[in-house]
């Protein structure tokens, strides 16, 4: 593809002032690849930067203000095309003339919304959107003061991966479009709010906040948080936001941050936005975590009180270099982002944490990936690591094949071509294609050319086609080895002869070892097997969320009652996609238990966000 002209402000004051690397000539403009998930044209009219002012108003639960747009034409072109969606809009201004334009929307369509058409002159450089975000507004949650920590103020936040900036800020939705943006956000002054960009540290008197964000990024980056917040700074460059409550646990949880950010420049080369900071959000959150530039967006489910479930955190910053820096063209290359990054994530845990602890979590992302597939189907094209999305929500393929699939496949180069090899190519490979999109052909082509450079031998020992365009896993891949499993497998092994739960050494064992103990349990356990092990090991009460997962998942299929109270209570205190998703499915499964699935969702669905509540309605048919 060719890349790119940067914008001249960016080229000079990001790349020269703040990374201090070496000057660069403009390059040449990029042809856009076609998303099927976006109404924009950028190669006729791209937008490079996004201005917005917004007020927060919790009591209608809207968003409303201006978004200025400014403007590349590429073409002369006389309209621009945005996506939106749910979005009103009053009035649409050119440049700062305060002239009126006309505007109209297009034709509505499942999950794209609608596109919004601006009537533009090839001489205009900017449009300002006057409009308001609808309380049904997919991004966007808005939790009543009783769904939070502190529980005496209200909290939002957004989530707009993968299409849904667009239901609150009309924008080009499309993850091979980039821009800068700034921001001005208006709310109550007893609140904070923070974004994907430079943040404030404290509250501000009036209730107004400022942004700026000069990296250029994907407008499902954009994002912001609005709450009673707190800042605690764990390192030089880095630091957490949380409700009071909840702040000191989470900076304790997180104070190996800067080692991790550290490990990560050791392997791949400056960390360049500046700061990495993590907002731990109330427990609807439905993702693990957000990866949004500067501020990783992070479920409370990972505060387990022993550092055991930093990996997220890990992987969340690993998609400072894949996915933020080097992002997929369009969602059928969403293996580039997670793939890419599941790998680094697990380099990043053997830095700072051992070969040992790598391994583990390497095999416990290889015992997903069989679960995926068996759950998909070994010859469903959606296991193919390029995916197809045209005409489907591309939510639909942010499976786990993107991550321990593309995960696997990288970590099997890394095992044809050497490590070293591999590991310079992969710092050159995010310096080539820092601030741009990435194609899957674009980086078959790139590894073809720079690190297997005509070795015929080599490129039919990697299998590189069958990785990434058919089904399945290829039997060349380079699996994890881990004797701390075959520790775990032994004492299940005793367990399973007569042994006691409480007689097997559990002695030194981490959240891995307990979730492939849980994960190698045999089928059907009675409830008097159930009672010894929940006795032995207290699992329906576990403060660590993966552990309880794991375990309840073994209390619906056996019908263990005496964990119904603590899957009804996990159903219902945290919005995790994650764990809510297996756990339906499961419930779905056995017709004894859809009655108690159902009236647990009906109490539940309110406190989750969109993207949760659009999966499991699906799981269990819900029609409200």
């Amino acid at each position: 593809m060719i890349p790119r002209k940067l914008p001249y402000l960016y080229v000079i004051a990001v790349i020269c002032t703040v990374f201090s690397f070496a000057c660069q000539e403009p390059e040449q403009d990029m042809v856009y690849a076609r998303d099927p998930h976006s109404y924009a044209k950028p190669n006729e009219v791209a937008v490079e930067h996004l201005d917005l002012d917004l007020a927060v108003d919790f009591a209608t639960n809207k968003l409303g203000g201006t978004a200025k747009l400014i403007l590349a034409n590429h073409t002369n072109s006389k309209e621009l095309f945005l996506d939106s969606r749910d979005l009103t809009v009053s009035k649409v201004l050119l440049d700062d003339s305060g002239a009126e334009t006309n505007f109209r929307f297009g034709a509505e369509q499942e999950f794209l919304g609608k596109p919004l058409i601006v009537e533009i002159s090839p001489e205009t450089k900017s449009v300002t959107i006057f409009y308001e975000s609808s309380p049904q507004a997919a991004a966007v949650q808005w939790l009543a003061p009783e769904q939070t920590a502190g529980g005496k103020h209200p909290f939002l936040f957004t989530q707009s991966q993968a299409i849904l900036a667009r239901t609150w800020i009309p924008c080009q939705d499309s993850p091979g479009i980039r821009m800068t943006y700034s921001g001005t956000i208006r709310t109550d002054p007893e609140l904070m709010a923070v974004m994907s960009a430079e943040n404030p540290t404290e509250k501000t008197a009036d209730g107004v906040y400022h942004f700026n964000m000069p990296q250029p990024v994907p407008a499902y980056l954009l994002a912001l948080a609005v709450g009673d917040l707190e800042f605690r700074a764990v390192g030089a460059r880095s630091g957490v936001y949380a409700e009071p409550s909840v702040v000191g646990k989470a900076a304790a949880e997180f104070e190996d941050t800067e080692t991790m950010i550290e490990a990560a420049e050791k392997l791949y080369g400056p960390y360049r936005w500046g700061r990495y900071d993590i907002i731990v959000l109330p427990p609807s959150f439905p993702f693990g975590g957000m990866e949004n530039p500067r501020l990783t967006f992070a479920t409370p489910t990972v505060l387990a009180g022993d550092k055991s479930l930093v990996a997220l955190i890990a992987h969340e910053l690993a998609h400072s270099w894949s996915g933020n820096l080097v992002t997929n063209a369009t969602w059928d290359d969403f293996w580039l982002n997670e793939g890419f990054t599941t790998y680094f994530e697990h380099r990043i845990m053997e830095e700072v944490y051992g070969k040992n602890y790598a391994e583990m979590l390497a095999a416990l992302s290889y015992q997903d990936l069989q679960k995926s597939l068996a759950n998909m189907g070994f010859d469903s094209k959606d296991t193919h690591l390029k995916l197809n999305l045209d005409g489907r929500d591309p939510d639909d393929g942010m499976t786990a094949i993107a991550y321990d699939k593309g995960h696997f496949f990288l970590r099997t180069i890394e095992a044809t071509v050497g490590r070293e090899k591999w590991d310079t190519f992969l710092r050159n490979y995010f310096d080539k294609f820092a601030f741009k999109p990435a194609t899957t052909e674009a980086f078959v082509s790139y590894l073809k050319k720079e690190l297997l450079a005509g070795n015929q031998e080599m490129e039919q020992s990697l299998q590189a086609d069958a990785w990434i365009y058919n089904p399945g896993v290829p039997e060349n891949v380079a699996l994890a080895q881990s004797d701390q499993f075959q520790l775990v497998e032994a004492q299940i092994g005793r367990w399973q002869e007569g042994a006691s739960a409480k007689s097997i050494d559990t002695n030194g064992w981490t959240t891995h070892h307990w979730l492939h103990f849980l994960r190698n349990l045999p089928e059907g356990l009675d409830t008097k097997q159930m009672r010894d092990l929940d006795r032995a090991f207290n699992f329906s009460n576990s403060g660590n969320s993966e552990i309880l997962n794991a375990w309840l998942a073994h209390a619906i299929v056996n019908q263990y009652e005496p964990a119904y109270p603590a899957l009804e209570n996990f159903l219902t205190s945290m919005g995790r996609r994650k764990f809510l998703q297996p756990l339906y499915e499961r419930m779905a499964a056995n017709p004894a238990m859809m009655e108690m699935a159902r009236l647990i969702y009906r109490k539940a669905r309110p406190t989750y966000h969109s993207v949760a509540a659009g999966t499991i309605d699906k799981i269990l048919n819900w029609q409200g």
